[in-house]
C-alpha cells in the first residue's frame, strides 16, 4: 500500500473508499499514517489521518505514542497530540498507563485523552489524583483542569488529600475543591487558613485596576465605608486583597446560566484618593435587571455624601453607561451600549464631560439627536461608546484607571446583596 491512498484522504469521492482500506489493513497501516501525519506539507487532512487512527485502535495508539516522543517539529507534535488525545474509550487502560510516562508531554496528553473518554473518564479518575502534584505544571493543571470537568463525586477523593496528603497533591486539590464546591466543601481548617493567608497579604496591598470584559461600578466621593454598605443594604463584608476582589468580581460578572447568578456580591474598596467604590454587575446602571434599583440606591447615597454615580463599561467594545446623582437627586442617565431602547433611558442634561468631548469632536456641545445629522449622531454614539472609564476618572476615581500609585486607606471587602443571601454564590477558586 502507498502514500496515494492516504493522501486519497483529501480526495472527494476517494474518502471513503481510502478510509475502508486503511482501517482494513490496520496496523500495517499505523507507520504510513503517523509520518504523513507528521508532515505539514501533506495533502492528506490530520483531521481525517486521526479518524482513521482512531477506528485502527491500539495499534494506532501505539504508534501515536511514539509519534509523541519522536515529533521533529512543535506542528508537527501539535497534530499527533491531537490524534493521540481523541482515540476514545477503547484505549482508555493504556491512557492511565501513559499517566507515568516519563516524557510530560505524553503524560499531558494522556490526561486529555482521559477527558476526551467522557463518561468512559469517570472510571478511573482516581488514576489523575498523583497528577496534581506532578513536577511539571502543565501537567498538574491539566489534571487539575481535568478533575475539575468531573464534577462534584470527585469531591470525598479531595477532600481526603486535604487531609492526610500526599502534601504535593494538596495546593491542587483545593483549587479544585474550591471550583466544584466552594466554602461548603472546604474544611473549617482550609477556611482558616485562607483567612490566616489574607491577613498576611493585606497589610502590603495596593490597588489593582479593574479591566474585566463587563466592568460595573458604584462611586461615592467619601471613605466611610461601613455607611456606604449599610446605605446600599449589603451584608456579612469580608476582608478582601485588590487581587481577589477584583477576580470575584471579574468571574461573576461573566455569570452562568442563571441570569441572576453574577448579582450576588460586590467587592467595596478601601478609601481611594478620597473615593469608595463598589464593584460588581449588582451595580449596573443600564440593565434591565438592576436600572431601577441602582437609581434609587444612587440617589439614597447622594442625599447622604453629596453625590453618587454608577457607570458600566464594556471592555470588549460593548459600550458605555453613566448615571450621575447629587443631593438627593438624578443629574444625568446616558446609555450608549447599542441595545434597542438605549435612548428612552436617557434623563438630565448633558455632563461638563460630555459637552467638553463633543466640542473636540467638532460636535455642538448641546444637542438634539432629533436634529442631529446622521453622521454627527453616529460620531456621538462611537465617541460615547469608550467614554465610562474616562468621565469616572475625571470626576476623581475610575477602578480601570488606579493603580499601586493611587492613595488608599483602609481595608477592602467583598460583600453578599440580597441576592447573594437569597440564592447563594458561585463556586470558584479565585487569587489572592
Amino acid at each position: 500500500m502507498g502514500i496515494d491512498v492516504v493522501r486519497d484522504l483529501g480526495v472527494s469521492g476517494r474518502r471513503e473508499a481510502a478510509v475502508d482500506r486503511l482501517v482494513s489493513v490496520g496496523a500495517g497501516a499505523v507507520e504510513l499514517l503517523v509520518r504523513e501525519l507528521m508532515d505539514g506539507e501533506s495533502s492528506a487532512p490530520w483531521r481525517s489521518i486521526s479518524d482513521v487512527l482512531q477506528r485502527i485502535g491500539e495499534p494506532g495508539f501505539d504508534g501515536l505514542l511514539h509519534g509523541l516522543v519522536s515529533a521533529p517539529s512543535a506542528g508537527a507534535r501539535k497534530r499527533i497530540a491531537f490524534g493521540f488525545s481523541r482515540l476514545g474509550p477503547a484505549v482508555l487502560d493504556r491512557y492511565v498507563a501513559a499517566l507515568s510516562h516519563s516524557v510530560p508531554f505524553v503524560r499531558l496528553e494522556a490526561v486529555r485523552g482521559i477527558q476526551y473518554c467522557g463518561d468512559a473518564g469517570r472510571a478511573v479518575v482516581g488514576a489523575l489524583l498523583p497528577l496534581l502534584g506532578d513536577p511539571d505544571q502543565r501537567v498538574a493543571r491539566q489534571a487539575q483542569d481535568a478533575l475539575i470537568s468531573q464534577g462534584s463525586h470527585v469531591v470525598p477523593l479531595l477532600q481526603r488529600i486535604r487531609e492526610l496528603g500526599p502534601g504535593r497533591q494538596r495546593a491542587r486539590a483545593l483549587t479544585v475543591l474550591a471550583e466544584l464546591g466552594g466554602e461548603p466543601v472546604l474544611s473549617r481548617a482550609d477556611v482558616s487558613a485562607i483567612e490566616r493567608l489574607i491577613r498576611v497579604k493585606l497589610p502590603d496591598d495596593r490597588p489593582e485596576g479593574m479591566w474585566g470584559c463587563w466592568n460595573h461600578w458604584i462611586a461615592v466621593p467619601s471613605g466611610d465605608q461601613a455607611g456606604i454598605i449599610r446605605t446600599l443594604g449589603v451584608v456579612d463584608p469580608r476582608p478582601v486583597t485588590f487581587a481577589l476582589g477584583n477576580d470575584i468580581v471579574d468571574a461573576d460578572s461573566h455569570g452562568a446560566d442563571d441570569p441572576y447568578t453574577g448579582f450576588g456580591r460586590v467587592f467595596v474598596t478601601p478609601e481611594l484618593d478620597g473615593w469608595t467604590l463598589v464593584l460588581g454587575a449588582w451595580c449596573d446602571p443600564c440593565g434591565e435587571e438592576r436600572r431601577e434599583e441602582v437609581l434609587r440606591l444612587c440617589i439614597d447615597l447622594s442625599e447622604r455624601y453629596g453625590q453618587a454615580h454608577a457607570y458600566y463599561y464594556g471592555g470588549q467594545g460593548d459600550g458605555s453607561a453613566w448615571l450621575v446623582a447629587e443631593h438627593g437627586a438624578v443629574l444625568r442617565r446616558y446609555c450608549e451600549t447599542g441595545e434597542e431602547g438605549d435612548e428612552l433611558l436617557t434623563l438630565g442634561e448633558p455632563l461638563p464631560y460630555e459637552r467638553a468631548r463633543r466640542t473636540e469632536l467638532g460636535l455642538q456641545p448641546d444637542w438634539d439627536a432629533a436634529q442631529e445629522s446622521p453622521d454627527d449622531e453616529e460620531q456621538w454614539r462611537w465617541a460615547a461608546h469608550d467614554m465610562a472609564a474616562d468621565l469616572a476618572h475625571s470626576y476623581g476615581v475610575s477602578p480601570l484607571h488606579i493603580s499601586a500609585e493611587t492613595p488608599s486607606r483602609g481595608t477592602g471587602v467583598i460583600a453578599l446583596t440580597p441576592y447573594g443571601v437569597a440564592r447563594g454564590v458561585p463556586a470558584g477558586a479565585y487569587r489572592i
